[in-house]
């Protein structure tokens, strides 16, 4: 007997169709994953007021986000695993809804504990990555998931709405108290994101299609679990921290370093940051639609490419040479210094990079695992958000160490030569086992190569 599909599902076929109402399934989780990581980064700007307020340390300052992060990566595989068996609509609505608690109650915290456990409630929020990523993957058709996908990620964009509109909020609202005993200043920041996630969560559960789509409706768990075993996907994962991980970092990270390196204001500190945030969020439609163009593996060597030569540069030290002479005598040589204008050019290259990176590695998922977008891509995005959590505090205890506030970068330019190494050792060991006969080959002989 015929087991009856639920009105709220239908199944589709491994290789599918784009489906009829795609268009508002990209739309809606684009715009509720935009708001999602603004409420998910949004201590990279609230954190400099709450450190005066509470009088916190920078290694104190940086597990808030970093705790945010955690929470926001560890249940990304479970997530993109119940979206393929139930869908995507419902898992979306429940983290929209689910996550405005905990932001409203941000506002009220008075102490670091408390603070801390709220900011680990308030990171579920970046969960909806894995949701959105299976959800869009289940409406598309394989040849447009690279640009739609693309387009769903460039919601990281988020990141940078509380660096605009936080600041002046802040400063123009300190002191104030309003209707219910809202206070100004940082605190309204997070009832505003609790009330926006009210919003669009009525609004998407009105505009999607009702009728689901769950590829994994019925699938074994362990099926859906067999592709983990495979070491590929361990190494997307790895590429996934050095493009995403060390993306959410850095802009929760960069407002402050700003403030302290450059002397400059929390405002200008925040739009500076924002020219980071802006080319990593929205070049990632265009990294898919090279990725569908030229190839995802190709779009990665550029990627690694550019973030090597610009962290490469970031991660050197102001500083001069001093030599002493024989006869007493001091001489400086060699004078080594990064202005603001300069730094924050190379910052916007390095998110240039990121932005074509994290379609890339994106795109391969559906292309080695097309059944199992959920699983593959939920892994992936964990292991990816894991980074954005170690790194905040690993930026803390270099500097601490080194002295060097530019150690930051030296972390980075670490992670990605580990990357690019291990990509390039993949493919030339594939190449070698493909064409074996071709390996020790310096040069084709002369009548082959004109023939």
């Amino acid at each position: 007997m015929r087991r009856p599909v639920s009105k709220h599902l239908i199944e589709v076929p491994p290789i599918h169709e784009t489906g009829k109402g795609a268009g508002r399934v990209l739309t809606m989780s684009t715009i509720a994953f935009t708001v999602m990581f603004a409420v998910w980064l949004m201590f990279g700007i609230l954190g400099v007021p709450i450190q005066k307020e509470l009088g916190l340390t920078d290694v104190e300052l940086s597990w808030i986000s970093a705790v945010a992060v955690l929470n926001g990566s560890m249940w990304r595989l479970p997530a993109g695993i119940i979206a393929d068996r139930i869908g995507g609509r419902r898992v979306t609505l429940f983290l929209l809804f689910a996550t405005a608690i905990p932001a409203f109650l941000v506002s009220k915290a008075d102490s670091y504990p408390l603070l801390l456990a709220l900011a680990f409630l308030v990171g579920f929020a970046g969960n909806l990555f894995s949701v959105g990523t299976t959800w869009n993957a289940a409406w598309y058709s394989r040849e447009r998931q690279g640009l739609a996908l693309g387009v769903f990620g460039a919601g990281n964009v988020g990141a940078s709405v509380t660096k605009f509109i936080g600041p002046p909020l802040i400063a123009g609202t300190a002191g104030v108290t309003y209707a219910f005993g809202i206070e100004g200043g940082w605190r309204l920041v997070p009832v505003i994101y609790a009330v926006l996630l009210l919003v669009v969560g009525v609004i998407t559960w009105l505009v999607v299609p009702h009728v689901d789509r769950a590829p994994g409706r019925g699938k074994p768990l362990r099926e859906m679990l067999l592709p983990l075993k495979h070491m590929r996907v361990w190494r997307f994962s790895l590429y996934y921290v050095a493009v995403f991980g060390a993306y959410v970092a850095l802009s929760a990270w960069l407002p402050k370093y700003y403030v302290d390196n450059f002397d400059v204001s929390l405002t200008t500190a925040g739009l500076l940051t924002a020219t980071f945030i802006f080319p990593a969020s929205l070049l990632r439609p265009v990294g898919g639609w090279l990725s569908d163009r030229y190839g995802a593996r190709r779009v990665m060597y550029w990627t690694f490419g550019l973030m090597l030569l610009t962290s490469g540069v970031l991660m050197m030290p102001n500083g001069h040479i001093v030599i002493d002479h024989a006869d007493g005598t001091q001489t400086e040589h060699l004078a080594y210094s990064l202005n603001v204008w300069f730094f924050a050019l190379l910052v916007f290259l390095l998110g240039c990079a990121m932005g074509l990176g994290k379609a890339a590695v994106f795109k391969h998922i559906p292309e080695y695992f097309p059944d199992n977008v959920g699983s593959v891509g939920g892994l992936v995005g964990t292991l990816g958000g894991l980074g954005g959590f170690i790194l905040p505090p690993l930026f803390a205890y270099t500097k601490a160490w080194s002295g060097f506030p530019t150690s930051t970068f030296f972390v980075i330019f670490v992670l990605t030569v580990i990357c690019a190494a291990w990509m390039h050792l993949t493919i030339v060991k594939m190449l070698h086992d493909k064409s074996p006969e071709l390996a020790g080959t310096i040069e084709l002989p002369l009548e082959e190569a004109k023939s």
